[in-house]
C-alpha cells in the first residue's frame, strides 16, 4: 500500500487527482500507475485501468494470483474492469462515498455474473 501511496503522492505533485496503485503477483510489482484524467484529458485513465492496459500488452495474466493496492476505493468503472481482468484480490485505503464500486455506492466485487474478487478495506486509510 505503501507503494501505492507513492504513486498518489507523484499523481498530486503533478497536478493530478491523487490516486495511485499497484499490481502485485508473487510479491512482484507487475504494474503501477496514478490517475492521469487531467493530463490526457480522457476520464478513462484511472490508475487501476492504466494497469491493466499496461498488463494486457504486457501479456501478464491476471487471473490468478494478482492482488491490487490502491489508496482509495475503484469507482464503478474500475470495479466492474477489476472483475473483467479478474483479479484475486484488492485492497484499498479510503472507501469512494460518491463513486464506489466496492461497498460505497454499488459492490461490484460481488457482481453476480462472476468472477468476484476478495476485498480488503481501509488498509492505512489515514
Amino acid at each position: 500500500m505503501r507503494l501505492a501511496l507513492d504513486q498518489a503522492a507523484e499523481a498530486l505533485s503533478s497536478g493530478e487527482v491523487p490516486v495511485g496503485c499497484v499490481f502485485v503477483k508473487a510479491g512482484q510489482v507487475i504494474a503501477k500507475s496514478h490517475n492521469l484524467t487531467n493530463q490526457t484529458k480522457n476520464a478513462t485513465t484511472h490508475c487501476e485501468i492504466n494497469c491493466i492496459r499496461s498488463m494486457a500488452r504486457e501479456g501478464i495474466e491476471t487471473r490468478v494470483g494478482v492482488t491490487l493496492y490502491v489508496t482509495v476505493e475503484p469507482c464503478i468503472m474500475c470495479a466492474h474492469a477489476l472483475n473483467l481482468a479478474a483479479v484475486e484480490r484488492v485492497v484499498f485505503g479510503c472507501e469512494n462515498d460518491k463513486f464506489g464500486g466496492n461497498g460505497s455506492v454499488l459492490s461490484l466485487h460481488l457482481y453476480p455474473k462472476g468472477p468476484n474478487f476478495s476485498l480488503t478495506k481501509g488498509v492505512l486509510k489515514d
